[in-house]
């Protein structure tokens, strides 16, 4: 991003109809159609485990996608402030459907699957540091009259989340009981996209960048990421987003799967949708319970972690239907919490021109947290680490993170 004094002089444009009062609905259609593509892979963890690819290299796959979201993050958001969001975001959506094109048609070669898992990670970087900044740009004036403190944040949070459990169902349900189990979930994805890219065309650009005379490199920087609240409230946050959800519906499932063998592909899903559904509906709840200049939703995010992770522990050992569903719904919850407060703290202190590249270091940063279950795989296959010890660990790391943004607030 660049310092002030080399930053462009970003405007917006005021709606040329009516009908963009309405505008951010096919950019939240955008997100979600791409969410939905970049998690439905997760519930088919336990089929490709199945069928004979080894353990790590299926967690491996989960986490490849993390090698396209990083870079458009970091480099997607700056370039939309630079440029404008429609030349970023438009193409999002398309990009999308080629990675679930690649993943329909290469379940038996591990190179197009990491294709297919790295293009599906482009989009879905695109989308959240560009489709969820100009989403939050259509959401209030001139675009949306009358729009809600956070309507932005909000309404990206629950595109991204409901794409992420939708997209995550529908293809645990079609790879268990439908035809063409690995190849017909990412179909129904490829026209899903489709629609979402002709109905983003439809929205106005909401950024008119000036002239500038600033090299790329330095708008690709973000000096606000310095911030002191950032580095010490919302960073912590970020850790565990991901790091909850893919103890939840990425390595629980593969450890029931011996104890599931009737339907392991469902009920994955099944823990899929619980997780990101209990994210979803805590959303609402968590705009009520938000207190501008508070630690409320912060703090209430992590202990709702710290609580999942010591379930976790026991639900590892235990392998316990009902554990496994009550880790579920806690570490969702608290991604759900977590993901809107760290949004929040965004909005409120991002300049126009910091909000893009501050949301694209926090994604990057919670996106990391895919990497866990490959991480635990290998110290459990190779150095002989118990699950239970390796989650007890997990839950000290985020209860230290609690302690950091609680020692913030009082400072």
């Amino acid at each position: 991003m660049p310092t002030p004094s080399a930053a462009p002089a970003l405007t917006t444009t005021a709606p040329a109809t009516r009908a963009a009062e309405r505008a951010w609905v096919g950019v939240a259609a955008a997100i979600f159609a791409i969410a939905w593509g970049g998690n439905e892979f997760t519930p088919l963890l336990v089929m490709y485990k199945r069928d004979g690819l080894p353990l790590a290299t299926v967690d491996l796959l989960l986490f490849e996608y993390v090698l396209g979201i990083i870079p458009a993050l970091l480099i997607g958001g700056p370039l939309s402030d630079r440029y404008g969001r429609r030349p970023l975001m438009r193409p999002a959506p398309l990009v999308a459907a080629a990675g679930s094109l690649l993943l329909a048609f290469g379940a038996g070669s591990v190179p197009m699957l990491s294709a297919g898992r790295v293009l599906s990670g482009i989009a879905l970087g695109l989308a959240m540091a560009v489709g969820s900044s100009w989403l939050k740009e259509l959401s209030q004036p001139p675009y949306t009259a009358g729009s809600a403190a956070g309507a932005g944040a909000r309404r990206s949070a629950m595109s991204l989340t409901g794409g992420f459990g939708v997209g995550a169902g529908v293809a645990g349900v079609l790879a268990q009981w439908g035809p063409l189990p690995d190849t017909l979930p990412y179909l129904l994805n490829v026209a899903l996209c489709l629609g979402a890219a002709a109905w983003v065309l439809r929205a106005p650009e909401t950024i008119v960048p000036q002239p500038v005379t600033a090299r790329l490199l330095d708008d690709l920087k973000v000096p606000a990421a310095a911030n002191r609240r950032f580095r010490l409230v919302a960073l912590p946050l970020s850790v565990w987003l991901f790091t909850s959800a893919a103890t939840a519906y990425a390595i629980m499932p593969t450890l029931m799967m011996p104890k599931v063998q009737g339907a392991p592909i469902a009920f994955s899903a099944l823990i899929t949708v619980i997780t990101l559904g209990c994210g979803f509906a805590v959303q609402s709840l968590a705009r009520r319970l938000d207190r501008p200049g508070t630690l409320r939703l912060p703090v209430l995010g992590l202990c709702l972690t710290v609580t999942g992770m010591l379930l976790a522990t026991v639900a590892s050992g235990a392998l316990t239907l009902w554990l496994t569903v009550a880790t579920a719904v806690l570490l969702g919850a608290g991604f759900g919490i977590g993901l809107v407060a760290g949004l929040l703290e965004i909005e409120r202190m991002a300049r126009p021109d910091d909000l893009a590249g501050l949301t694209a270091v926090f994604y990057a940063v919670s996106y990391l947290g895919f990497g866990v279950p490959a991480v635990m795989a290998v110290l459990h296959q190779h150095a002989g680490f118990g699950y239970p010890a390796m989650f007890l660990a997990l839950a000290a790391a985020a209860a230290g993170c609690l302690g950091l943004v609680t020692r913030a607030g009082r400072g």
